[in-house]
């Protein structure tokens, strides 16, 4: 007999009280779920239900055999109902994290197409500046930008950023512009406070080597709109990505700092639990975000 069919019978025999009452919640007869459990204690050779005239109930060892049974039969229903899912339409809630000024820039403008494709979706968008913990916090996906420093998620990247030195024409009339690396110890740099390396510059130099940058400035803050901000009101030279400086850029308000320097360039990826099947909700949002974001890059934004 099924060993999945015997356990079904015997915990519903428990929850149920007795074999008439587990035989109509199983829709099947009386006789049959004896004979399932009768196959279990022969199987494990044990004595799993004391049986009276009265009454049914578990041994001290059908009672610890239930408890693990009943937690495989609530897992074995879990699964069915995941494959279940996993075919059908996307629907439910959508918990996304995603930096504030990526978020406020770049996702916000695009999600009312998105429900408006999928009406079954609801999405809940926290914008914060920190590193989130996706599952311990309860999120679906998140959006991040640059290298990836949690290899158990999974990641699809969506597009691309470069990374750039920037700052007013009005900070350059006034405190001279650098010409070249070591010159910025002598300027005002203006950080993004949530870095994992700090107050410090990773810097690409002509040749190819690596070189790091750090000194104090006027502003430190944990947000990049803030900073370019800061950066357009002539407070000093901020490290930004495409993604935010390209209008200031556009309309003159920034100039690049050192143009003979090699341009960074930053993935921005979609990151989701790990697991071999993704929920349709994120699936289907990680594909609309890939053709929203398909003409997008590190000069196109």
């Amino acid at each position: 007999m099924d060993r999945l069919t015997e356990m079904e019978a015997f915990a519903t025999v428990v929850d149920q009280g007795g074999f008439t009452d587990a035989a109509k919640k199983m829709g099947i007869s009386k006789s049959a779920v004896s004979k399932h459990v009768s196959s279990l204690e022969a199987r494990l050779g044990a004595r799993l239900l004391n049986r009276t005239t009265r009454r049914v109930s578990p041994t001290e060892i059908g009672l610890a055999y239930y408890d693990r049974a009943r937690r495989v039969l609530n897992d074995a229903g879990e699964a069915d109902a995941l494959v279940t899912s996993m075919q059908s339409a996307p629907s439910g809630l959508l918990r996304i994290s995603v930096a504030t000024d990526f978020g406020v820039n770049h996702l916000s403008p695009v999600l009312g197409d998105f429900l408006a494709e999928f009406p079954d979706i609801t999405v809940n968008m926290v914008l914060n500046n920190r590193y989130v913990e996706l599952i311990s916090e309860g999120f679906d996906m998140a959006i991040r930008i640059g290298e990836l420093e949690d290899s158990t998620l999974r990641a699809r990247k969506l597009t691309e950023t470069t990374k750039r030195m920037i700052a007013a024409p009005g900070y350059f009339q006034k405190f001279g512009r650098p010409q070249r690396i070591d010159d910025l110890n002598e300027h005002k740099l203006l950080h993004y406070s949530n870095q994992s390396s700090g107050n410090v510059w990773k810097i690409t130099a002509p040749s190819g080597e690596k070189r790091q940058v750090r000194t104090a400035g006027w502003l430190t803050v944990n947000d990049g709109q803030s900073l370019l901000n800061a950066c357009i009101a002539g407070l000093g030279i901020a490290y930004l990505p495409s993604y935010l400086y390209h209008e200031a850029m556009e309309q003159g308000l920034v100039e690049e700092v050192i143009p003979d320097l090699p341009q960074e360039t930053q993935g921005i990826y979609a990151v989701y639990p790990p697991g071999r099947f993704t929920q349709p909700k994120v699936r289907a949002f990680i594909d609309f975000l890939v053709h929203s974001f398909a003409e997008k890059g590190p000069h196109a934004w």
